[in-house]
Parts: structure tokens; sequence; C-alpha cells
């Protein structure tokens, strides 16, 4: 399991990096991807994503649609087309912050 501090600092990125492969998405469905991919090392709360998707659809960078799912309201995200660039940017950015902490933390 990694520190808070970690996951809080990449949770903007996974959840753009989830939104441009999968199409959209809701909330417990992020969850369940992060936690399968991370092979259980990353398990996202809902007091954590949540704050984040409502914030990226403030920005804009999200839009949302609901649909009737078992008599319940699911509430799905997706990436507009200004979000499909703001991913496209931050999976960049991470890959290159984490090149530069390799160099920082091998020397």
């Amino acid at each position: 399991m990694y520190s808070k501090d970690l996951i809080r600092g990449t949770l903007r990125t996974i959840v753009l990096k989830l939104l441009s492969e999968n199409g959209q998405m809701y909330g417990y469905e992020i969850t369940q991807k992060v936690k399968e991919l991370s092979s259980g090392e990353i398990q996202l709360t809902f007091g954590a994503l949540y704050p984040t998707l409502h914030k990226l659809e403030k920005e804009g960078v999200l839009t949302t649609t609901s649909k009737e799912v078992d008599h319940r309201t699911r509430k799905y995200y997706a990436l507009t087309s200004r979000g499909n660039e703001t991913a496209r940017i931050k999976i960049q950015e991470y890959f290159d912050f984490t090149r530069t902490m390799n160099l920082i933390m091998t020397s």
C-alpha cells in the first residue's frame, strides 16, 4: 500500500488516464479498475475520488451523464475534448517526472 501523499499527487492523472482509455466510467468502476490494475496496491477511497471528479468536472475537463441501472441512478464520467488534451499532457508530465525522479534516486 502506498502513502496517501503519493496517491493524492497522482489521482488526477490516474483518473484522466482511465477515462481516456475507457470512454466513460462511474465512480465505483474507477476504484475497482485502479485496484485491479495495481494488484490491490492502490485502493482509492470515495472521499478522495469524488472531490477529484467534481473538480475536474468544474474545470470543464469532464462531463457527466446519469443512467438508471437496477432502479438506481448511476453517474458516468467522460472526458470532454479539453479533457482529452489535458489527459495527454498530464500523462506525459507523469512519465517525464518519474524519469527525472529515477535519475535522482539512482545517482
